[in-house]
């Protein structure tokens, strides 16, 4: 057996049933076979977190009344899985105390919320991670049961972050000396560490969230400061797919993809993977795998480094890689003869869509600087629209400015694949298909990386479009 260290991430999915958490345990007793030392991070039960948030915005609202009904079926998930999984009488009481605890908790917290009458990013991060504390008792207690000496853990013992609840950022040097500390005497003694996804806590000991979909990054995070061989996340799909199957049931599972690529997909999109996560692995040059738990014998896809031009099997490799859709943002437009060789347009543009706290996915601006325009989500159109025209309140007076305005809900399609960076003319095929499948481009951008195209198509395109150019893929 290698003394190599895996660690493993278990989604909502992987462990949101009994079914579910005997394939996760099996999955633990199986690489075990393989590494010797094995750190397993899990996510909250799927549904759980929901549940905890919608609980708490009741209660900032006054709500309490449903409290009772949300005490039973968290009760009812979590014992109804302990009685299933764990027949060691004592194991499965002592469990379920703890888990009860931590419901009584969400209690409190949502009595203490309704009386104050708002919820605070740190209370929300203290009601989020209740899900995840819940599912690693779980958990740790499926694979003692197996004969697999493990130990539940909490990150807020050795995750450090700052205070920026809600979306805390990791204090990594604090970070690596404190995991190293924890986890390596347990994985010394042949003890599976099994820890929270997706929380951390402040050098005080407060526990913050690193935000949705946060718990691949805790995985990349400790698979780098230990530093882990690899880091395995098991998901509910057989890894990377070419598309949505949804949209394109031919949708194939991607053997390989680039760190470049993978960015580009995560950040337009696609939900495999948190955006955040990639960097800390990248960094630290570790392995990454993504897989089915519920088939777990598709090798699913393996992160490799950018530039690594071969395909599968000594195939070339696939110019177009995949294609992804965001729904529901907006195009805003800043546009005026008057903006010609003004500088600091596109500064102030963006410091009033900053202040709204709006990320921007995708810009794009005509060389003659008579407009600018970007996307932006479309919850977020209406803020951005009355920031923008409050910060040239004066051009708009004057006519510099003509106008400021945003179109109904659209869609970024982006076509990805480093092969792209190579090839002559692959933008041409990418038009002609979509002009050929009668669908309107309404902006473009091509990122300086070269690893994608992003189009903005008119929403009820977005499925034409990404079926259109999912043929690309195939044809190739």
């Amino acid at each position: 057996m290698k003394q190599q260290t895996l660690v493993m991430k278990f989604g909502g999915t992987s462990v949101g049933s009994v079914d579910a958490l005997k394939q996760a345990t099996q999955i633990i007793r199986d690489a075990r076979d393989e590494f010797a030392r094995m750190v397993v991070v899990t996510s909250a039960m799927s549904g759980v977190t929901d549940l905890l948030l919608k609980s708490a915005s009741l209660a900032a609202q006054g709500k309490v009344d449903s409290l009772p009904q949300a005490e039973s079926t968290l009760r009812e998930k979590h014992f109804s899985a302990i009685d299933a999984l764990v027949h060691d009488q004592q194991r499965c009481a002592e469990v379920k105390a703890e888990i009860n605890a931590l419901i009584l908790s969400l209690v409190d917290l949502c009595k203490a919320i309704a009386v104050l009458g708002e919820a605070s990013h740190r209370a929300m991060d203290a009601v989020a991670s209740l899900g995840e504390r819940m599912s690693i008792r779980l958990l740790a207690a499926a694979v003692q049961e197996a004969g697999i000496k493990a130990k539940a853990i909490e990150a807020t013992e050795f995750i450090v972050t700052n205070a920026h609840y809600q979306n805390a950022h990791p204090d990594f040097r604090v970070t690596t000396e404190k995991t190293r500390a924890v986890l390596n005497p347990l994985m010394d003694e042949g003890i599976v560490p099994i820890t929270t996804g997706f929380i951390g806590a402040t050098p005080e000991g407060v526990t913050t969230t690193l935000g949705r979909g946060g718990s691949d990054y805790s995985a990349a995070i400790i698979g780098s400061v230990l530093p882990a061989e690899d880091v395995w996340i098991w998901t509910d799909v057989d890894g990377v797919m070419t598309t949505d199957p949804r949209i394109a049931p031919e949708a194939q599972t991607l053997p390989e993809i680039s760190y470049g690529e993978i960015a580009e997909l995560a950040y337009y999109g696609a939900k495999v993977l948190h955006p955040k996560t990639i960097r800390p692995v990248v960094e630290a040059g570790i392995g990454l795998r993504i897989c089915n738990t519920f088939n777990p014998s598709h090798p699913g896809t393996r992160l490799i480094a950018n530039g690594h031009a071969n395909g599968h099997n000594g195939e070339p490799e696939k110019i177009i890689k995949a294609v992804t859709a965001i729904r529901k943002q907006r195009l805003v437009t800043i546009e005026g003869r008057g903006m010609l060789g003004v500088p600091g347009v596109a500064a102030r543009a963006f410091g009033a869509v900053a202040s709204t706290g709006t990320s921007v996915p995708l810009i794009t601006q005509a060389s003659s600087e008579q407009s600018i325009c970007f996307a932006v989500p479309a919850e977020a159109g209406p803020f951005v629209l009355s920031a923008l025209e409050k910060a040239f309140v004066h051009e708009i007076e004057d006519e510099d400015i003509d106008r400021v305005w945003s179109t109904s809900d659209v869609s970024i399609v982006t076509v990805v694949g480093a092969g792209m960076r190579h090839t002559v003319g692959v933008a041409g095929r990418v038009f002609s298909q979509l002009g050929n499948s009668g669908v309107n481009v309404l902006a473009i951008a091509q990122g300086s990386s070269e690893v994608s195209i992003s189009l903005v198509v008119d929403n009820a395109d977005t499925e034409n479009a990404v079926k259109a150019l999912h043929r690309l893929i195939i044809a190739d």
